[in-house]
């Protein structure tokens, strides 16, 4: 998938659903997140289930492929976390959404599949679907403003860094926190990003840039369309290539990963010399409207 060999990874996908046991499908023993569901049986003219068993990102990274389904389907439910309905909707409005209880899911429908199974399914490349596809009203932010999320999932601490390495950014932008607590940085928010789903996306498509670690954020500013810088680890997981500076997924991302292990000063030095470059032809009344200067944006402009 990173060399973007994408026949021989179905291949292999195709060569690991032959060989699994057909019991363990949904095993009810095993996390969400580390269950299968498609045993490859045909969705076209049926009636499909979507099941999102993986995080926020995940989910909103792979609804891409939700209208290639809709499309060969008969009708396709999508059960995921209700927080997400309002952004899934703006993806295809044909899909009906139900809300995922992980104590009570739904019953089995004629084909079930799990999200993040769907390009196997479907053997449709990322790049096939064009960005942005998700659209969501931007809130009202003065213009030139970096939102910045340096905060991943506990899951794996690797992704996340110190606030303050961002703090020599902070000082010579005008900038937002995407993290939903109160921020140690000059920003316009001090207080934190909204932890609601709508008002985060809002304030991520008012961005005219957004520099982030590897996180649900950053998958909601591609599937936006936003210009994105995403910030990784060494060795990222495998939809990121590490030597690469672009990705498929997300036409307007670009990549700073980690020379050497936990080496985040490095990435942050690298961005700020970006951000210079990219500012350059800012005249300095312009330089210093984007500065520090400018007070706190209040609750009516954020939402």
């Amino acid at each position: 998938m990173r060399e973007g060999d994408y026949a021989r990874a179905w291949a292999l996908s195709a060569r690991d659903l032959a060989a699994r046991d057909p019991a363990t499908r949904d095993d009810p023993r095993l996390p969400y997140h580390q269950r299968w569901v498609w045993d490859g049986r045909p969705f076209d003219g049926r009636d499909v289930l979507v099941r999102c068993y993986h995080g926020l990102g995940d989910t909103l990274q792979f609804a891409r492929f939700l209208p290639a389904l809709t499309a060969r389907a008969r009708r396709v439910t999508v059960e995921a976390p209700e927080r997400l309905h309002s952004l899934l909707a703006s993806v295809d409005p044909a899909v009906t959404l139900a809300s995922f209880d992980h104590a009570d899911p739904l019953p089995p429908a004629e084909c079930d599949i799990e999200i993040t199974e769907l390009p196997f399914a479907l053997r449709c490349r990322p790049d096939v679907v064009a960005t942005p596809y998700l659209s969501v009203m931007p809130d009202v932010l003065p213009t030139g403003v970096i939102g910045l999320c340096h905060q991943g999932g506990d899951w794996d601490p690797g992704r996340s860094f110190d606030p303050l390495l961002l703090r020599g950014i902070a000082e010579a932008n005008r900038c937002v926190t995407l993290v939903p607590e109160a921020s140690p940085l000059p920003v316009l928010n001090p207080e934190g990003c909204a932890f609601t789903m709508e008002e985060t996306a809002a304030l991520v498509a008012a961005c005219d840039l957004v520099i982030t670690v590897d996180t649900m954020i950053a998958h909601l500013a591609g599937a936006l369309g936003r210009p994105t810088w995403l910030l990784l680890k060494a060795e990222p997981d495998w939809r990121w290539n590490p030597a690469a500076t672009a990705t498929p997924w997300y036409p307007s991302m670009r990549l700073f990963v980690q020379q050497s292990p936990g080496d985040w000063a490095g990435v942050i030095a690298r961005v700020h010399a970006a951000l210079v470059a990219r500012n350059a032809p800012l005249n300095n009344n312009e330089r210093s409207d984007h500065g520090n200067d400018c007070g706190t944006v209040g609750s009516r402009l954020l939402g």
